[in-house]
């Protein structure tokens, strides 16, 4: 084994996810893809090809009480940065929600409260 590439997240609606990913974080579209009724989207930060994201739609009840509450209250995955002051204020104009800051760090909430710690290194 060499890293990991590849993340699923459950939303409700994939154009509300990747709208927030890409105009309210930055994100860019890694691939959008119809394959029958299924569409297979996947974003990534521009600065880290070989890590995305997969918006996939919550179908079953199961994966629709996961929404919002992949890892519960804890970040579901961390964001290194050079300025996590810099980032926070402008994301916070963007209207993102956070929790904190903390220190160096701050927790970023999505649009269904999935959080993500940003870190400075």
């Amino acid at each position: 084994m060499k890293r990991v590439i590849l993340a699923k997240l459950f939303v409700n609606n994939q154009d509300e996810a990747l709208e927030f990913y890409t105009k309210k974080l930055g994100f860019e579209v890694a691939e959008d893809n119809k394959m029958g009724d299924y569409r297979w989207l996947l974003v990534r930060l521009p600065d880290n090809k070989e890590f995305c994201t997969n918006l996939d739609v919550a179908k079953t009840d199961a994966q629709k009480a996961l929404v919002g509450r992949q890892a519960d209250e804890l970040p579901l995955f961390s964001i290194e940065t050079d300025d996590c002051l810099g980032e926070y204020k402008t994301l916070k104009k963007r209207g993102v929600e956070f929790e904190g800051p903390y220190g160096t760090g701050v927790l970023m909430k999505d649009l269904y409260s999935n959080r993500t710690y940003i870190n400075q290194d």
